[in-house]
């Protein structure tokens, strides 16, 4: 079922806000009857499902990606990454200043870009065939 215009903007401003009586009002209902329309609207099914898409779509935009992860990591580790820090020019002043990043921080970059490779692990192998004592061996007769 579509959203009436009031609808959608009801669930776009309680999105917003988290609060139904709120949204109400904002959307252009009643104030006198916004609780009970907030309240009411969100036990509808169908608006209920748009605000679960669309916080589902805001979450997504929030959270990075394992791409952009490993993006970042791979800019750092060729130093195409700037950092920006302040630096002291005298008389208590700072001025900001850019560098690439550093041999450690490349380093730390390179490293979680190979353990997430698979180019190395951090477990070892250590499983040994033993040789098998045997104690009840006759003595040579000689």
């Amino acid at each position: 079922m579509k959203l009436r215009p009031r609808q959608k903007a009801f669930a776009d401003y309680y999105i917003e806000l988290g609060n139904a009586t709120e949204a109400a009002k904002r959307a252009g209902y009643s104030k006198r009857t916004a609780r009970v329309i907030g309240a009411e609207n969100l036990t509808k099914p169908y608006i209920r499902s748009y605000i679960e898409e669309r916080m589902a779509s805001k979450e997504s935009e929030r959270i990075a990606s394992q791409d952009e992860v490993l993006e970042l990591l791979t800019r750092i580790l060729r130093g195409e990454e700037y950092e920006e820090f302040p630096i002291g020019i005298g008389a208590g002043m700072q001025e900001m200043t850019v560098r690439p990043p550093n041999i450690k921080e490349r380093l730390e970059a390179a490293e979680k870009l190979g353990r997430r490779h698979g180019i190395w692990k951090d477990t070892v192998d250590v499983t040994h065939k033993l040789p098998t004592f045997v104690n009840n061996v006759p003595e040579d007769d000689e």
